[in-house]
């Protein structure tokens, strides 16, 4: 009964402090302390009531279990990392957003690849993943090669579309404008229409920064060598190891939150003239 209590008062305490910085102004220190505060109360409750409760391990482990877990398995935690993220996510990442946008720029370019190009896109990306994979797996072997595949197919249409519809951004008067300069396609792609279509293409790569991971950890469950993030998290179920389960769903969210952070202050950089920008 303690530990019950013990979740009600972290419970009210998170909220109250929580309460009282949404009513002052905003400022750098209060939009980081709010979500801090609220994830902090969060993991305190969930350890107050996974010990008031007596909730079994094999359910749901305490934080305090995974946090043990983590600091013990660090090697297989990286390993798995590398495997996953640098080898799998990150190269199929760069692979499908590239030819994204080499190929939005050609349906750009000649406008009868829009009819052609643009359903295949939609008709990929209606695909499920949990279908390809294993096709994928079969035709490149189950190294870091076909969970890169599984992310270009991901990626792909996301950056396809947004970079597609970033490029038409600009209106007919700037475009006009450029050709009174006796601007060529070329010169108006680089000075004009890249730079409008900049928040459009990030908008997708920061989209395609979520699917990669997801896309990576889930072909890993269709045939992975002995390491990789899917691969351990499959494994640990079925030997009940569901501490490791969460260490490893942790290392995802941090990379994930990491890698969709990354691209929202290099966005933040490139795009500083526009509104969504400005503070």
């Amino acid at each position: 009964m303690s530990w019950l209590i013990l979740a009600l008062v972290i419970w009210a305490a998170g909220w109250t402090i929580n309460g009282w910085l949404a009513r002052r102004p905003a400022t750098r220190l209060t939009s980081l302390a709010v979500p801090l505060i609220f994830g902090v109360t969060l993991v305190a409750v969930w350890e107050a009531l996974v010990w008031g409760l007596e909730i079994s391990p094999v359910l749901l482990p305490a934080p305090s279990i995974i946090a043990t877990r983590f600091a013990a398995s660090t090697g297989i935690l990286w390993e798995d990392f590398v495997q996953t993220v640098v080898k799998g996510a990150l190269s199929g990442y760069a692979m499908g957003c590239g030819s994204a946008f080499l190929i939005a720029v050609m349906i750009d370019r000649f406008p009868f690849l829009r009819r052609g190009l643009l359903p295949v896109g939609n008709f990929v990306a209606a695909l499920p993943v949990i279908g390809m994979a294993p096709i994928l797996v079969m035709w490149f072997g189950f190294d870091w090669q076909s969970k890169a595949a599984v992310v270009v197919v991901m990626v792909f249409f996301p950056m396809l579309v947004n970079t597609v519809q970033g490029l038409q951004a600009t209106d007919v008067m700037q475009r006009d404008l450029m050709r009174t300069y006796a601007a060529g396609y070329w010169s108006t792609l680089f000075k004009l229409r890249l730079p409008a279509a900049m928040p459009f293409i990030f908008n997708g790569l920061k989209i395609a920064s979520t699917l990669a991971l997801i896309g990576a950890i889930v072909a890993e469950f269709f045939g992975s060598p002995i390491r990789g993030m899917g691969f351990r998290i499959s494994t640990s179920v079925g030997q009940l190891a569901l501490d490791l389960v969460w260490a490893e769903i942790v290392v995802a969210a941090i990379v994930g939150s990491a890698f969709y952070g990354g691209v929202a202050l290099i966005e933040r950089a490139v795009t500083f003239w526009h509104p969504s920008q400005r503070r």
